[in-house]
């Protein structure tokens, strides 16, 4: 399992902790993300670009704005990589290994 780096640099921005706590609740506009947490749009967009790269958020346009929603597949590869990484291995090296294969 590759877990990309991106999605912890995605989540190091308490901004970003926020917009996916917003669309915990479902799908949301940029518009509303953006009123909601009082940023302006080039700002939202950036970070909705970080989140959209690592894989944590799906967008789709409607109109003039964007409606994005959780990736709930890369949250659940996230638990399971996370729930690996806190298990306690023989040999973590070699773990390491076989599961980047």
């Amino acid at each position: 399992m590759e877990l990309n780096v991106d999605v912890f640099k995605a989540l190091s921005d308490h901004n970003r902790i926020h917009i996916l706590e917003m669309l915990s609740s479902g799908e949301m506009c940029a518009n509303e993300i953006m009123k909601g947490l009082a940023l302006t749009q080039p700002t939202i967009s950036h970070h909705m670009k970080i989140l959209h790269h690592a894989g944590l958020v799906h967008s789709q346009k409607s109109g003039k704005w964007m409606n994005y929603t959780l990736n709930q597949n890369r949250f659940d590869e996230i638990n399971t990589y996370l729930g690996w990484l806190s298990k306690e291995k023989e040999n973590p090296v070699f773990d390491k290994i076989q599961l980047e294969k």
